[in-house]
């Protein structure tokens, strides 16, 4: 079964967000980071967690994620469920190019996100959504993926994915939290009006480590962070995985259906999966 056949099945997929390491690493500490990455990649996957790797987060610039996939995941390291990040923030010959090897190379998806415009390199397009039409008509046959923020104006953003302009079979969303879900219930509500049924969205949730309130207000910077809300939780005895589970159990219970799980630690990301997994579907 291919990615998006799982996705469009009735069954729920689970997948990790990890990140390459970045760029600006020596020798030895960017080895030893990429060694975890391809040993969360090989567990993951022997689970049937699917893999995404993203592409300069936060506007850090990182590793290049595909080069690293292709060089070190090995011939015989199945790719149906790891699927890189682009962003517009490259050249466009070099995003061409990037969907052209994922193809060949046997990566069955490609999100293509805008990435963020305050930080880090220009992008080469106005918008996401362009380059996708650009990588469509260059690799036609490569699944893409899109973007949704359910925290943006609902019939705004449900009326972005029914455009035929969208051009992507799926979409990943901001990160969403239990702690503020009435916005998405909106945003869901508005995509079924429009018949969206069809086209599979995975919701985002963020493991929150700690109550850091500096970390907290950092990370508001890039992704809507309820940090009164959260410290709360931290402060009545909530753990990390608890808190992460409870975002999936309220998700599901809107009806979505497929997750990714952002900031999940290098070292042991698929046991803390595997317990936030186990406290979201066991909780009342």
């Amino acid at each position: 079964m291919s990615f998006l056949d799982s996705l469009r099945s009735t069954r729920t997929v689970f997948a990790a967000e990890l990140r390459p390491p970045r760029a600006e690493l020596g020798s030895v500490e960017g080895m030893d980071a990429w060694i975890d990455t391809y040993h969360a990649v090989r567990t993951l996957t022997k689970q049937d967690v699917a893999v995404f790797l993203t592409d300069s987060a936060v506007g850090k610039q990182e590793e290049n994620n595909l080069r690293h996939l292709v060089t070190n995941l090995g011939p015989d390291m199945p790719r149906d469920l790891v699927v890189p990040f682009l962003t517009t923030k490259h050249s466009l010959d070099f995003c061409l190019s990037y969907a052209e090897q994922a193809w060949q190379h046997h990566f069955p998806a490609l999100v293509v996100l805008g990435g963020d415009r305050s930080v880090g390199r220009p992008r080469c397009v106005e918008h996401a959504w362009t380059l996708r039409r650009e990588i469509r008509a260059h690799v036609p046959r490569l699944t893409l993926g899109g973007w949704a923020n359910p925290y943006g104006d609902p019939k705004q953003q449900a009326a972005y994915l029914a455009d035929d302009s969208f051009t992507a079979e799926f979409y990943l969303t901001q990160i969403v939290s239990h702690l503020n879900i009435e916005p998405v219930a909106r945003f869901m509500g508005e995509a079924r009006r429009l018949g969206l049924g069809d086209m599979p969205g995975m919701f985002g949730v963020f493991f929150y480590r700690s109550a850091n309130r500096k970390t907290l207000e950092t990370l508001s910077r890039f992704l809507p962070v309820p940090v009164e809300s959260l410290t709360g939780e931290f402060a009545a005895g909530a753990t990390p995985v608890e808190i992460c589970a409870r975002t999936i159990r309220a998700m599901m219970n809107l009806g979505a259906r497929h997750f990714y799980i952002s900031n999940l630690p290098p070292a042991g990301t698929s046991s803390t999966l595997n317990a936030i997994l186990e406290r979201a579907c066991t909780a009342a």
